[in-house]
């Protein structure tokens, strides 16, 4: 994976050889799955509450698995396969959920609306992150494109007869910046640009940009999104240009960490050596796809840490760090983790606590 990254909804070779994996060890294996190209959902076990195991294996464009969705896709099939011989004996069925475009088109959302997660009595992944973290604290995100329309004129010989639409990006731009003083600590605004003009002698007539709008909450994210659209407005009141905006992704929920699993699952780590730190202690982390799972069934997305030397997720060296021994134990650990944490939710008989 890491040699032959594939972006969101291009994940076609991963897909096929992650659900050929599973196939051939026992699993019965729809592919593709849920009206996805690059879907798939293995299944093991008769009868008895079911458990989803995600497995994310997008990359970045430009940085390829420098988020670690390599690790991530390999400890559910690891988790899974471990599993999936005991499933009957722990009276349970045991899933393994390939959810694809996690980085930027919001795959599980459109398997929750398929019904992927219908009737599920959990679900569970783990994450690589420089720290190892029981529950992060996930934001609620929405995905803009912005455009900004004015008019075409020569730059030099007829400024006066144009409407430069990218001085509405820039006002945009320092609009959102001069607002990120006076939001709360958990939001997080960040944009770019990816057309800003034809020609420098051409006064742009036409400009796009990219923004994610997070916080901590759905509810949050409302009150904090009718601010930042308000910058936009303005920006084109200011310049005299028309704008619009549209959402590029699903909206991601944030995360609810379901107590009894994650306890189980600290239990756990604590036996393969990690010691897990609580979310509300550490910084803020991204969004996922994963969160809008945590509100449809019980489910625990925790971070595990690899050693990256200083690098953080998003960074080429974070990837590179991914395909290392300590990248290699992260998957162990992530396998063993996920699947004790099923065993002790079954032998308990703890499903009723969820």
């Amino acid at each position: 994976m890491y040699e032959h990254p594939e972006i969101a909804f291009q994940e076609y070779e991963t897909s096929a050889k992650l659900a050929g994996y599973l196939a051939e060890h026992g699993f019965d294996v729809e592919y593709p799955a849920y009206g996805l190209d690059t879907a798939f959902v293995a299944r093991a076990g008769a009868d008895g509450p079911e458990v989803v195991i995600c497995a994310e294996y997008d990359a970045l464009p430009g940085v390829g698995h420098a988020c670690g969705h390599d690790i991530i896709a390999t400890a559910g099939l690891g988790a899974g396969l471990a599993l999936a011989p005991l499933a009957d004996e722990l009276g349970i069925k045991v899933t393994v959920l390939g959810t694809p475009a996690e980085e930027m088109k919001g795959g599980k959302v459109d398997l929750i609306n398929a019904g992927a997660y219908k009737g599920a009595a959990a679900s569970m992944m783990i994450h690589p992150s420089p720290d190892d973290v029981l529950d992060p604290v996930v934001l609620a995100v929405r995905h803009l494109d912005l455009e900004f329309r004015g008019k075409d004129s020569h730059a030099a010989g007829a400024p006066e007869k144009g409407i430069n639409a990218l001085d509405a990006f820039v006002q945009a731009y320092v609009n959102v910046s001069t607002l990120r003083q006076q939001i709360l600590p958990t939001d997080r605004i960040h944009g770019i640009i990816t057309h800003g003009g034809d020609a420098p002698n051409i006064i742009p007539s036409y400009t796009r940009s990219s923004w994610y709008i997070r916080s901590v909450t759905k509810e949050r994210l409302e009150i904090l999104a009718a601010r930042v659209l308000a910058c936009f407005e303005a920006a084109a009141l200011a310049t005299g240009c028309t704008w619009s905006t549209a959402e590029n992704s699903h909206p991601y929920e944030d995360l609810i960490s379901n107590p009894v699993l994650a306890g189980l699952f600290k239990q756990n780590a604590a036996a393969l050596g990690r010691t897990m730190a609580r979310g509300a202690d550490m910084p803020t982390g991204g969004s996922t796809d994963m969160g809008n799972v945590s509100h449809e069934v019980p489910a625990i997305h925790p971070f595990l840490a690899i050693d990256a030397g200083d690098a953080v997720n998003h960074q080429p060296e974070f990837a590179a760090a991914t395909i290392t021994p300590s990248g290699d134990k992260t998957i162990r650990d992530g396998a063993l983790a996920m699947a004790w944490t099923v065993i002790d939710l079954a032998v308990g008989d703890r499903w009723g606590e969820l």
